[in-house]
């Protein structure tokens, strides 16, 4: 048995060009459901995604190998929704779903955003870290959390999504941007350490 922790761990996260990033994730398997050693890594991604001012993170956007995402978003009504998926399948988009444009960003692309469509709902199936079967229906910005992670896990950034202009354009916005954005989250990461 392992020894309670005080504090989770805030993890260094994975940037675009990283290989892992292009990697479809592992899917979690009986020997990691209920081990400590998961819970403990959801801990530290809640902790660090918390300290980089995110509303998702994929476990290879920590350097893992594993099929695991957590959130803690709002959607479009404010409700906030909190957790954690292994193994998600996004439900296929039925015809006519409404699309919506609103901005994304992403923890690993630091500093840089632009408009981009999806659906406005999404429904994702998978497991939770004892291996119960979840069931997630998002709405609005939620929806979007829930497809942006999904993809994560398949290898696919957000970039991969946009035209190469937008691409470009938001390569530059990072190159600008991202020394002051991971300043400030070492400072948030130095001060939840402290707490």
């Amino acid at each position: 048995m392992s020894e309670p922790r005080e504090r989770p761990t805030i993890l260094r996260i994975t940037e675009v060009g990283e290989e892992i990033l292009r990697r479809t994730c592992r899917p979690a398997t009986e020997a990691d459901f209920g081990s400590g050693q998961l819970a403990c890594l959801i801990e530290d991604m809640v902790a660090t995604m918390h300290v980089a001012d995110g509303c998702g993170l994929a476990a290879n956007q920590v350097d893992v190998d594993l099929s695991l995402f957590v959130y803690d978003c709002r959607d479009d009504r404010g409700v906030r929704h909190v957790g954690h998926v292994l193994n998600p399948v996004v439900e296929p988009r039925k015809p006519g779903r409404r699309l919506i444009e609103d901005t994304e960003g992403c923890l690993s692309v630091p500093g840089a955003s632009t408009e981009l469509a999806r659906p406005d709902r999404t429904v994702v199936h998978g497991f939770d870290q004892h291996g119960t079967a979840v069931t997630i229906e998002g709405a609005g910005y939620f929806a979007r959390c829930l497809q942006h992670e999904t993809d994560h896990l398949g290898g696919r950034l957000y970039l991969d999504r946009l035209s190469g202009r937008d691409r470009k354009d938001v390569l530059r916005q990072t190159a600008e941007r991202r020394e002051r954005v991971l300043a400030q989250r070492a400072t948030r990461a130095t001060r939840a350490s402290v707490r």
